[in-house]
């Protein structure tokens, strides 16, 4: 998994790509095939299946689910981004303010030092350095991205450590036991499985929504009150979501419940930050020995950025991504000298590290039935990156026409009711035997379940 080759008996089925400079198609095909190979796997090793089952991915669902996998019928979602949210010029170059989180933009502002209006904050930045105003807005809190070019992340302290990180990092093997899961089948091969969910935005709870997908009882913990306008009818799909406030003496308790009932711990936690509310890995094995623990961070593991703040579209402009796009948007080897950022189409990082961080959790699991030692499972966004620019430095093999969005036809005929309204959910992009991507409940709010195991 490590180099994302698609093994052979996999097929993928209905070409199809979003137009990039990038291989986000061969990415977005080989982290899916990653979970159908290690589910197959698991399916073997727990004797759900005689011999390794067919694996199918479908491609042109596949892209699709990299972008927004649900259809409201009849009304219309929230904004995704916060209006101050984009890219800015700079004295000397572009930078990117991620204002989504109210903490986030009211740092940002406050680095600045002018009102929340898109126009005083263009002002403002333009004032500034591209690197100095990222240091800045960091300082105070919030999160922010310097447009870089792919030669100078290359030069960058941490794109040099991510480099020679693994694209995923397993950590203290050990022996664990599972729990017995009588309801599994060839159709739902992870019922009973019981996963805790400490991810958000948006790399996590798509690895969460894929176990799910498979059969998992996924309870999401978020703090109270919290929302994610747009993204959770998304990735809340199939999951109970649920609030604590993990400061408190109660939340802690609570947590630690979940914990030694749960059977894996995803988490996007930056390194550090579980350990500060006392849950160290040495106390999650006391509390949970036979925990499965994968984690997620946005610019790698080591190196000086390694407890920074980041999401998918600040690791593409740190990383040399969104630069090389303006390239490839003007058709010219040099774009204009005002050429914004170009980024990917879709979020591809983000959804590929989930797929990858879903297949972790399964690897683990089948190397647990197998009675082999069972690592903890580490990735980044930035380390998902370099592994996507790697693709698009090969042989250029992108198949099928160039999407423009999703059809009726790629839609489930039946009606899901989230929390916001009706709608109709993409179809599955992944078979692996008798078993597809199905979901028991539809995206609900946050909150609004509570914080134990149904």
């Amino acid at each position: 998994m490590q180099n994302l080759a698609i093994p052979q008996d996999v097929s993928v089925v209905s070409p199809a790509r979003w137009a990039s400079c990038y291989a986000v198609d061969q990415l977005a095909n080989r982290s899916v095939a990653a979970v159908g190979d290690a589910l197959a796997e698991l399916m073997v090793a727990t004797a759900l299946c005689s011999e390794r089952p067919q694996i199918t991915v479908d491609q042109r669902l596949t892209a699709l689910w990299f972008k927004y996998s649900f259809r409201p019928s009849g009304w219309e979602m929230p904004a995704l981004w916060d209006p101050l949210a984009g890219d800015y010029p700079t004295q000397d170059g572009w930078i990117r303010l991620h204002t989504n989180l109210p903490h986030h933009r009211d740092a940002a502002l406050h680095a600045l030092g002018c009102e929340a209006r898109p126009e005083a904050v263009r002002t403002a930045v333009a004032g500034w350095g591209s690197d100095a105003l990222e240091q800045e807005v960091v300082k105070h809190g919030g999160v922010a991205a310097a447009m870089r070019s792919e030669a100078a992340w290359a030069a960058h302290p941490q794109g040099q450590a991510v480099a020679k990180e693994p694209l995923i990092a397993w950590q203290d093997p050990r022996h664990i036991a599972l729990r017995p899961r009588p309801e599994a089948t060839p159709a739902r091969p992870l019922a009973g499985l019981r996963v805790l969910d400490l991810t958000r935005v948006l790399a996590g709870p798509v690895a969460t929504r894929t176990l799910a997908g498979f059969g998992a009882t996924v309870l999401r913990i978020d703090p109270p009150g919290w929302d994610e306008p747009g993204v959770l009818t998304d990735v809340a799909l199939g999951k109970h979501m649920a609030a604590l406030d993990l400061k408190s003496t109660d939340g802690k308790a609570t947590l630690e419940r979940l914990l030694s009932e749960a059977d894996v711990l995803v988490h996007g936690y930056r390194p550090g930050a579980l350990d500060a509310l006392g849950f160290t890995s040495e106390t999650l094995r006391q509390i949970a020995p036979h925990l499965i623990d994968v984690r997620l961070n946005a610019y790698g593991w080591t190196g000086p950025w390694a407890k920074r703040r980041g999401f998918d579209s600040l690791v593409q402009m740190s990383s040399g991504i969104a630069d090389r796009g303006r390239y490839w948007a003007a058709g010219a080897t040099a774009p204009p000298s005002d050429a914004r950022p170009n980024p990917l189409p879709v979020q591809a990082l983000d959804h590929a590290t989930g797929y990858l961080m879903a297949a972790a959790v399964l690897r683990a699991l089948g190397s647990a039935a197998r009675g082999d030692k069972v690592a903890d499972a580490r990735l980044s966004l930035a380390r998902t990156a370099q592994s996507l620019k790697d693709l698009s430095n090969g042989s250029d093999d992108a198949t099928g026409a160039v999407l423009t969005g999703a059809e009726d036809r790629d839609y489930c005929e039946e009606t899901e009711l989230t929390s916001w309204g009706a709608g109709q959910r993409l179809r599955s992009p992944l078979t692996v035997g008798a078993a597809s991507l199905l979901w028991d409940h539809p995206a609900k709010a946050s909150g609004s379940a509570k914080a134990r195991w149904p």
